[in-house]
């Protein structure tokens, strides 16, 4: 597992809300796994953000180690989550383990179902200021 994570101010602050937000409810549980990988981040100036770091609207290939399947999402705020359209939030267990990883790192994420998804990052796609995904 990566040591730290690595999440822009950017942010850092509507992170921190949104675990806030969530903490009393159904999504409690995501809401405090989310606080503990952001107690453990590597808060950083946008400008000064690794390319390769898993951030939000960041597209993301990842390998399932334990099924072998791979998977290319991107990692957004729950408002935007369009799981048909490969858009995971923040929130979803995959989405939490996934939040600033960069490629290469591997994790170990507990499921709802009890079961651990293992995960290796394979490749990281950045989006520009409007939200386009740039190679």
């Amino acid at each position: 597992m990566a040591d730290r994570i690595y999440i822009s101010t950017r942010d850092f602050d509507r992170l921190r809300s949104l675990v806030d937000q969530h903490a009393a409810g159904r999504d409690g549980t995501a809401a405090e796994r989310l606080a503990a990988e952001l107690d453990r981040a590597i808060v950083v100036e946008p400008d000064r953000m690794p390319s390769d770091v898993a951030a939000i609207e960041s597209r993301v290939t990842f390998e399932d180690a334990g099924s072998g399947s791979v998977r290319e999402v991107i990692l957004v705020y729950p408002a935007s989550a369009d799981a048909s359209a490969g858009r995971i939030s923040v929130l979803a267990p995959i989405g939490a383990a996934l939040l600033g990883l960069r490629t290469g790192d591997d994790i170990e994420w507990p499921l709802p179902d009890g079961r651990i998804a293992k995960i290796h990052i394979l490749a990281v796609t950045q989006a520009t200021e409007t939200n386009q995904i740039v190679a």
